[in-house]
């Protein structure tokens, strides 16, 4: 007890330098807390994505599409149980700014992802409207969208202007989901596109596979691609997760940089703490000398500056991983649901706790390694 006072007494000795060590390990905490939550959001699609879904595209790039004719070829390969079609529309909505994922599926394509919640009554609405669309909790949400509107899209990929009729909002299973898409009949796009561009008609962007055990996803994608091997349009079939994490890796280099600049903030506000703290311990020189005179040794001393180091981390800490959850909340909207799942996770804020922690014993070594140094005489020497 005689001990945490002391140590409370000397951290609140020079409550303007406390204050304002306290604010910077704040303010460095929860800068650390939403870079870290800015790089889980950006893997928030992969992390997501399931291992017992394949996705098949053109070998050459996504950009080129397939037959539909590979459709049946695809369901017959051992260990398929479905197939469904998806093709990227890339249509504007009034504004290139109001940028959301579209997609062009087939109606079995919710069978194969059972995180996105919808009731029986909007799906049977959907399938009988040829320009029905569906769209999801976050999509409709940011922009207001609700049952019956008509969403305007103009075509880049597939030229003209599409009006869809929203039939139903997509929920999602939990927070982690990501809802901030449109999907819409692939086969009003196909019949709709025979009309205006035929080169176009009976092409599919990607087939989205399900199959019977994750733990043959090697095997099954090996299969199929075996089928098409030395085709005119020869397939690439990887999991789910491992295709979304191909667009990640393109930002690899920026998620490099975000990483390294949330440990360099860490590493400045370390060295603000360490001078902090040397500063105190130099100032308390005579005090030290004086209570090794009383008695006390070399480690008493010691846990004195540590203590001291340690309650004023954890108090700009703790205040900072606090305030990380609301500031993430003000940031996504800020941003415009740029990063559609932005949610500070335990992980994080684990993180933070233990960055404050080795900012505390980091900061604390040299002085106190000083103060356990400090001789009687020359402590004392200056008194008078």
């Amino acid at each position: 007890m005689f001990l945490l006072k002391l140590i409370l007494r000397n951290a609140l000795r020079h409550k303007l330098r406390t204050a304002l060590t306290v604010l910077g390990l704040t303010i460095a905490v929860l800068a650390y807390g939403l870079l870290h939550t800015v790089v889980d959001a950006w893997y928030a699609g992969a992390s997501a994505a399931s291992n017992a879904r394949l996705v098949t595209r053109n070998a050459i790039s996504l950009v080129f599409p397939l037959p539909l004719a590979y459709e049946n070829r695809i369901r017959g390969v051992d260990g398929v149980t479905i197939v469904a079609r998806s093709n990227w529309f890339g249509g504007v909505y009034r504004d290139p700014k109001n940028f959301f994922a579209q997609f062009a599926v087939s109606d079995n394509y919710l069978d194969l992802y059972p995180e996105f919640i919808l009731s029986e009554q909007a799906r049977a609405d959907y399938q009988r409207d040829r320009k029905g669309c569906l769209i999801g909790r976050q999509l409709a949400d940011q922009f207001g969208f609700k049952v019956g509107d008509v969403i305007p899209l103009k075509g880049t990929i597939y030229p003209g202007t599409f009006d869809f009729v929203v039939r139903g909002i997509m929920e999602g299973r939990d927070e982690s989901t990501i809802t901030r898409q449109l999907i819409f009949h692939w086969e009003y796009l196909n019949e709709t596109i025979r009309k205006t561009t035929k080169r176009q008609v009976d092409q599919v962007g990607v087939y989205v596979v399900g199959i019977k055990d994750p733990d043959d996803a090697a095997t099954v994608s090996r299969n199929i691609d075996t089928v098409f091997k030395n085709s005119l349009a020869e397939t690439l079939t990887e999991t789910e997760q491992a295709f979304q994490l191909g667009f990640v890796a393109m930002s690899n280099q920026i998620i490099a940089a975000i990483r390294v600049v949330s440990y360099v903030v860490i590493l400045i506000i370390m060295a603000v703490m360490a001078n902090a703290m040397a500063m105190s311990a130099r100032e308390r020189t005579t005090e030290y000398a004086t209570l090794k005179a009383l008695g006390f040794g070399s480690a008493f001393l010691s846990m004195l500056v540590f203590g001291e180091s340690v309650a004023i981390c954890t108090i700009g800490g703790g205040i900072g991983i606090l305030a990380t959850p609301p500031v993430a909340e003000i940031f996504k909207h800020a941003t415009g649901g740029v990063f559609p799942v932005f949610m500070v996770s335990h992980e994080t804020m684990l993180l933070q706790g233990a960055c404050a922690l080795v900012v505390a014993l980091a900061a604390a070594i040299v002085p106190a390694v000083q103060a356990s140094r400090v001789r009687i005489v020359e402590g004392l020497r200056a008194i008078g």
